[in-house]
């Protein structure tokens, strides 16, 4: 057939999204698949899959925070532990400093992209559901980064030192505007704080979500209310736009 063929499960590894959505997706003609007459299994062409453009990363840092079972996202995306992440951060930063137009607020880029980064790992150290690490990804064209984890989310870690959180939306507004704790690991939370003073004084934005709540956060717009979610998932996503 002119090509090496994969298993669909091999693809969706390569790719970091699930089998589910490799089928829709065959269904759809948004990326087909080879059947073999004998079994009826789907198969790829492993260049087809190497090739295959994401164009999405939100989307696909969407689809595999939602979705049912745990799988790693695309190693090109994934983070398994914090050393991964900070020199995955590191080659962000150097990126970000040869953009002319970037050169007053790309450090604090790189901060609130840390920041959001080391929350997932500090908070879920140890206590991850499922799948451990963080998907991080970004696009310098389109001037986005997008990170996503499939951790516990703010409101199960906010409950240790505030028991009386009565849901998602409420636990995200105090993330972003109450002084917690200064005992670890809950203080890491304050650094959101940072982050929303960074998004507000730069021309930067943020859309972050937790279970069914999200907020965004603009420059120079200093209302901040968590609204509720269609799509309910455990674990943080976040978009930063610059």
């Amino acid at each position: 057939m002119g090509s090496e063929l994969i298993t669909i499960g091999q693809a969706s590894k390569m790719l970091g999204v699930s089998i589910q959505t490799l089928r829709r997706w065959d269904d759809a003609g948004k990326l087909f698949s080879i059947r073999k007459t004998t079994t009826g299994y789907r198969y790829y062409r492993k260049e087809d899959i190497e090739n295959y453009n994401v164009k999405d990363l939100f989307k696909l840092a969407k689809n595999w925070i939602a979705s049912d079972s745990g799988f790693e996202p695309r190693q090109s995306f994934y983070c398994l532990d914090s050393s991964v992440f900070q020199a995955r951060l590191s080659r962000l930063e150097n990126e970000l400093g040869k953009m002319k137009e970037l050169s007053a607020i790309f450090p604090l880029i790189t901060a609130i992209t840390g920041e959001i980064g080391n929350n997932s790992f500090d908070h879920n150290l140890g206590n991850w559901p499922d799948v451990p690490g963080i998907f991080f990804a970004y696009d310098l064209n389109k001037k986005i980064v997008v990170l996503a984890d499939r951790g516990q989310g703010i409101l199960k870690t906010l409950k240790r030192v505030i028991p009386n959180l009565k849901n998602h939306r409420e636990a995200l507004y105090v993330a972003f505007t109450k002084i917690i704790s200064g005992r670890r690991p809950e203080s890491r939370g304050n650094g959101l704080k940072f982050v929303k003073e960074v998004v507000m004084n730069n021309k930067i934005s943020l859309f972050f979500q937790t279970g069914n709540a999200y907020l965004k956060i603009k420059n120079k717009e200093p209302d901040l209310k968590a609204q509720k979610a269609v799509v309910n998932f455990r674990g943080c996503l976040a978009l930063i736009k610059f």
